[in-house]
């Protein structure tokens, strides 16, 4: 891991620390955008869900554990992401892309049930309404925060090393 200034940080004089160039804390609330993003990418990407998901990899969680990564804190299941532009997100184009993902996948989520199993969710016939959804998220927001949108995703541990050590 490197440290570096970060030039748009809100806390002067203070370094930032950064995975892979990507600036963790020069949002606020940086820890919960890594969630939602780490959600946002596994959902947008069929060839992971897939090759980890459908075939049972460990480490990555499944649909349900996403899904619960993008609303656990926000609770963007009740207000709209436009509530944290500042906070999480950068602007409000970005909270509009996260919105639309947000209800495609909930309303997939509560029609197979959160118990359902990855292919309930992948055979759902708005499944590649949701995930062209949550891409459009994923590939703003990682551009946003200077990553390759098509890099693989994650694991969650890797995710918790980097919410936890900046």
């Amino acid at each position: 891991m490197t440290v570096q200034g970060s030039d748009s940080s809100s806390r002067r004089g203070r370094r930032s620390s950064t995975m892979g160039g990507m600036p963790l804390n020069d949002m606020p609330w940086w820890r919960w955008r890594s969630n939602v993003r780490s959600a946002l990418h596994m959902l947008s990407d069929q060839a992971f869900q897939r090759d980890v998901w459908l075939a049972g990899v460990d480490g990555y969680g499944d649909v349900t554990d996403a899904v619960y990564r993008l609303v656990e804190d926000t609770w963007l299941d009740n207000w709209s992401a436009e509530k944290y532009v500042g906070t999480i997100f950068r602007d409000s184009q970005e909270a509009a892309l996260v919105d639309t993902a947000v209800l495609r996948v909930l309303r997939i989520m509560h029609q197979v049930g959160p118990d359902a199993p990855v292919s309930a969710y992948m055979e759902h016939q708005g499944w590649p309404e949701a995930v062209r959804a949550a891409r459009d998220a994923h590939v703003r927001m990682a551009m946003a925060d200077g990553e390759d949108p098509d890099a693989p995703p994650r694991t969650l541990e890797v995710l918790r090393i980097m919410t936890r050590s900046a």
